[in-house]
């Protein structure tokens, strides 16, 4: 077994047969048909069941190594000089019954996002099932182009999370799927009350670190001032390092950080001062 497919604690076939008759019998059918995605995830197994509904399969050590990635980011909130503010999860049904909850909250605030089913455990494997969105793409997909065009959407639907007091705090393109011209919102993790105000500018800190390699800086900050002041730009401006750290986002954090600054100081003055 490679050392990749250990960390990622990929569930064997055993285990992913019992997963399928669960879900036969709890949606009455004879039989499913599985389709396993070709997806880079670290944190579950994801399969299609039937065309029609979306499920992820999450083990033991996916639970482990989610515990390891928010050790690992609070560090790095610490580094920004904020408190940790991510929360790990007990076991795999809890991880599961979160990204469910989650789902929930952000469509019942009118943001886009697959429909929750439900939460199950299987033995020890924890299961969420959503609705499956056909033919969509990831928003680093795109031509540069359309993703100018929906940037403004993104931070509109970011906004509306925040306004409401909470965060996604796992913002990146992967996690911003296209449908028909639509944005929807997936895979929110878990953040702690007391920090969501840090969560909400490192949110925001990552929604321009998603665009800053497609559209450029100066479009991504301009498709952020669509919903934010030059005030929150700048509190997200101290994640911005924190951001760039990490593996599934690349991105030129300097000229991020030197837009938002010239943004900051607005305008010169008439005499060119």
């Amino acid at each position: 077994m490679s050392f990749r497919r250990l960390v990622r604690g990929s569930a064997d076939w055993p285990a992913l047969e019992r997963v399928g008759r669960e879900l036969a019998d709890r949606y009455d059918r004879d039989c499913v048909r599985i389709e396993f995605l070709d997806a880079d995830n670290w944190l579950s197994t994801p399969m299609v069941l039937d065309d029609d509904r979306f499920v992820k399969v999450i083990t033991p050590q996916n639970t482990l190594v989610h515990t390891l990635f928010t050790t690992g980011r609070n560090l790095g909130a610490f580094s920004a000089g904020s408190e940790g503010f991510f929360e790990r999860h007990e076991t795999p049904y809890e991880m599961a019954r979160h990204e469910l909850e989650a789902t929930r909250q952000v469509r019942d605030l009118g943001v886009n996002a697959p429909e929750p089913i439900e939460a199950l455990a299987v033995g020890d494997l924890g299961v969420v099932v959503a609705e499956y969105l056909p033919e969509f793409c990831t928003l680093d997909e795109l031509d540069a182009d359309s993703c100018r065009a929906l940037a403004p959407a993104l931070f509109d639907a970011l906004a509306t999370i925040h306004d409401a007091g909470l965060a996604h705090g796992d913002l990146r393109a992967e996690n911003v799927l296209v449908l028909d011209g639509e944005l929807y919102v997936i895979d929110a993790t878990n953040v702690s009350d007391d920090g969501r105000t840090d969560a909400r500018s490192y949110d925001l800190a990552s929604a321009l670190a998603a665009l800053e390699p497609l559209v450029g800086a100066t479009s991504a900050v301009d498709a952020a001032l669509t919903s934010y002041d030059s005030d929150a730009l700048l509190a997200a401006r101290r994640f911005l390092d924190f951001v760039a750290i990490r593996p599934d986002h690349d991105f030129d954090a300097a000229k991020l950080r030197g837009e938002i600054e010239k943004r900051a100081a607005g305008p010169p003055d008439a005499d060119g001062g």
